[in-house]
């Protein structure tokens, strides 16, 4: 049964509350003034320390080996071998990692002729997929257009 002076029923309260949309003085339990924002910016010149893992041995992991391919940084001279980030060889733990199936069909249809092997310390310094992902996907360089 409805109870009288409340429509609709679903509304709590009681009823006759006054409400105002109008744009008034607002009033506020502290005092508040006009103030200003200061933003700071901080620059991180070498983020490759924030993702890579101290000491890692990534022996017995995967990662995915291209045919040689620049560097896309302005002026950088590096050329990789293999999947990187941040002149890093990318590894998965997993051989059928999706993540890592995923990157080798990228290569694939870039024409990069990918092969996913067994990660080596002898081909070069590595970092963990998943360690660069946590870090927000540091990158060298990005390549102008």
């Amino acid at each position: 049964m409805r109870k009288a002076g409340r429509s609709p029923s679903a509304c709590p309260g009681p009823a006759g509350l006054p409400f105002s949309f109008d744009p008034g003085p607002r009033r506020y339990l502290v005092r508040v003034e006009q103030g200003q924002i200061t933003a700071e910016h901080t620059v991180i010149e070498e983020t490759e320390e924030l993702w890579q893992e101290e000491g890692a041995d990534h022996l017995g992991w995967f990662c995915v080996r291209t045919d040689p391919f620049p560097c896309p940084a302005s002026g950088c001279t590096f050329v990789a071998d293999f999947m990187t980030a941040a002149h890093l060889i990318l590894v998965w733990q997993e051989l059928d990692d999706p993540n890592l199936l995923r990157h080798a069909a990228r290569a694939r249809d870039v024409g990069r002729n990918p092969r996913v092997t067994g990660y080596r310390s002898e081909f070069g310094p590595s970092a963990s997929y998943y360690a660069w992902i946590a870090a927000g996907r540091p990158v060298h360089g990005v390549k102008q257009a």
